[in-house]
């Protein structure tokens, strides 16, 4: 026969079943990219690699705040790439490069790992912060993409702040442009530098978001769309596996539909999601001689931050520490 419990020991078990919920609470976390590429610190002034750390660890902070006051893991990924995005320091937003033809087009897409819901624009000259524009597309359409004045139409109608195409200018973009525009300029691809900005969450209810934004490549031509703005690639997020937001050479990433590939390793070939990033970037990546590097987050707190690059912008932070900001490589 069973043996009953004591009350005595019922009381216990019932006084230690707060204890088994709360250590089982998902670990919210926040990791952030800011693009990848040639980044070496002797080409670096002390002054502008302060500012680079100040603007991602303030994103990392508004993220944290936001989570830390119950929001969901979609709100904090907004709220981080919003702030990017209204920095003239990425290629994103108000940082954007210019196109062959003088313009600023900007993409971005945004996928929530609980729902399996996603958004994503292309793009938009007008937009001020296309990430918003891209969550709206998400939750208040039955599309997953919309592309240029469509888009466009679309986020003034949801009232989303939009705003003149000379907003997006900056004197440095336009002197990289003008420099590019030199007939040998682009030959050396040791000196790019993919600029997206991009982040993944882990929320207080065990959900996953990713999201990506990007002004594009440098004088990109023909209305040339890279990796950010679409599922699979550049932006993933599925509670099953991880959330990834990826920067690089976009077309590399669209042929291998890399943030998918990274989750299919861990779902169909158990690999950890250190595993399964490393991998893609490291290994199959980087021996089609694709640039670039990814942020992923599972579902228990674990991330990895790989690049094949000299260096990549990037951070983390948990909801009780300081956030943690890196942008060289493994000798920093």
């Amino acid at each position: 026969m069973p043996k009953r419990l004591t009350i005595p020991t019922f009381i216990i078990v019932l006084l230690m079943m707060p204890q088994v919920f709360a250590q089982t609470k998902p670990k919210a976390v926040l990791v952030v990219h800011g693009g990848a590429g040639t980044i070496l610190k002797e080409q670096m002034t002390d002054s502008i690699e302060k500012r680079y750390r100040e603007k991602l660890s303030e994103a990392l902070l508004e993220g944290q705040q936001v989570l830390r006051h119950g929001g969901t893991s979609v709100d904090a990924v907004t709220a981080v790439i919003e702030v990017l995005e209204d920095s003239p320091l990425f290629n994103a937003g108000k940082g954007a490069v210019f196109t062959a033809e003088g313009k600023n087009e900007l993409d971005a897409s945004i996928m929530d790992g609980g729902t399996g819901m996603a958004g994503a624009v292309a793009s938009v000259t007008r937009v001020r912060n296309p990430i918003k524009a891209a969550r709206a597309v998400m939750e208040d359409s039955e599309h997953v993409m919309m592309i240029g004045t469509g888009a466009e139409k679309f986020a003034a109608s949801q009232g989303i702040e939009m705003v003149n195409e000379d907003y997006f200018f900056t004197q440095k973009r336009f002197d990289q442009h003008q420099k590019a525009l030199g007939a040998a300029v682009q030959a050396d691809p040791l000196q790019k530098k993919y600029g997206t900005v991009g982040a993944v969450a882990l929320d207080r209810y065990g959900n996953l978001a990713a999201g990506t934004s990007t002004g594009g490549m440098t004088n990109k031509r023909f209305g040339r769309v890279g990796d950010a703005p679409i599922i699979g690639a550049g932006t993933y997020a599925n509670n099953a596996s991880c959330a990834v937001s990826a920067t690089g050479h976009g077309e590399f990433f669209i042929r291998n539909v890399l943030a998918y590939d990274i989750a299919a390793l861990m779902t169909y070939k158990n690999l950890t999601v250190e595993q399964a990033a490393d991998a893609v970037v490291n290994g199959k990546l980087k021996a089609m001689s694709g640039g670039g590097g990814v942020i992923a987050l599972d579902r228990d707190g674990n991330f990895a931050m790989p690049f094949n690059t000299p260096g990549m912008y990037r951070g983390f932070i948990s909801m009780e520490g300081e956030p943690q900001v890196f942008i060289y490589g493994l000798e920093e």
